[in-house]
């Protein structure tokens, strides 16, 4: 199983331990519309946590650098579910970077 398999999958099933094994302890989620950076605490703090759901995730690209997934997000606070596109740049197997682009879905 890929790296982005392997996280999409831990993201879905909220496992902990793939987490922290897969994604660099030097990791970095850049929010451009909040102009913010979560370390690798944070998004599986925010990955195990209720407050968003995906769906048909899939796999765009993926080499030994840089991965390329879509999926639907769902936010259990009611706003508009998005389609949204990550880039995971990948180093050593592991993804030390995660960059998005969202679209809200009607």
């Amino acid at each position: 199983m890929s790296v982005v398999e392997r996280f999409i999958h831990a993201v879905e099933n909220k496992q902990e331990e793939i987490l922290k094994e897969i994604v660099s302890d030097d990791y970095k989620f850049f929010i451009h519309i909040d102009d913010k950076v979560l370390s690798k605490r944070d998004l599986i703090g925010w990955c195990l946590s209720d407050s968003f759901t995906r769906s048909r995730s899939r796999i765009i690209y993926e080499n030994e650098e840089i991965g390329v997934e879509h999926t639907f997000v769902t936010f259990a606070n009611g706003t508009t579910p998005e389609a949204v596109l990550s880039v995971h740049r990948i180093e050593g197997g592991k993804i030390v970077s995660t960059e998005t682009g969202a679209t809200a879905l009607q």
